[in-house]
């Protein structure tokens, strides 16, 4: 069984819709102390990182994701949270994943990344599974992780940035995959399939 992490920093109705397209009803839990109970979880996130983690540290989030020692996912700006901190309000997040979140250095293009962009497998592992240097997947950032030896896939846009992490059982994709179609469901699938 999954769990999806409502903190009210998400739009959890996407993620939850794209796992039922795979056969799987997660459920979406709003306390920390029902994480425990779940075999993998998901942390999606959307809006500004000060307020996500603002809310975290409030509801308690922090230890039971930091006790949880099963498979756990961060989606976009809940990949971002897992991380070490962010540029984006200069926050310290759940040090999770090692690395530091910064703001893009787009240079002459638009920002906010926002679109279909190709990937670079850099690890392989269980998350990779399938990935080919010719699909693409759905971005909306602003802030990436630098790439370090967590970096399992990455990505560009004005500078290489990582796209897929992992940490022990801690994983992240920056991108969207509830909104990657084909390419996008078959790495839910892998986190499936993730063993630890």
């Amino acid at each position: 069984m999954i769990a999806i992490i409502n903190t009210g920093c998400a739009n959890i109705n996407s993620v939850r819709f794209a796992f039922e397209r795979l056969g799987v009803t997660p459920e979406v839990i709003t306390t920390p102390e029902k994480l425990s109970e779940f075999e993998r979880a998901i942390l999606p996130g959307v809006g500004h990182a000060n307020v996500a983690m603002k809310r975290l540290n409030e509801q308690g989030w922090t230890e039971a994701i930091a006790d949880y020692q099963r498979p756990l996912m961060g989606i976009c700006l809940g990949m971002q949270l897992l991380c070490e901190s962010t540029e984006e309000g200069n926050v310290a997040c759940l040090d999770r994943i090692p690395g530091k979140v910064e703001l893009l250095e787009t240079n002459d293009l638009t920002a906010p990344h926002m679109g279909w962009n190709n990937l670079r497998v850099v690890k392989s592992h269980a998350l990779t599974a399938g990935l080919s240097e010719q699909d693409q997947v759905y971005f909306v950032h602003s802030f990436a992780h630098t790439i370090n030896q967590s970096t399992l896939v990455s990505g560009e846009y004005g500078q290489a940035f990582s796209a897929i992490v992992a940490n022990d059982n801690y994983a992240g994709m920056q991108f969207h995959p509830e909104r990657s179609g084909r390419v996008g469901a078959q790495l839910l699938q892998n986190f499936i399939n993730w063993q630890i």
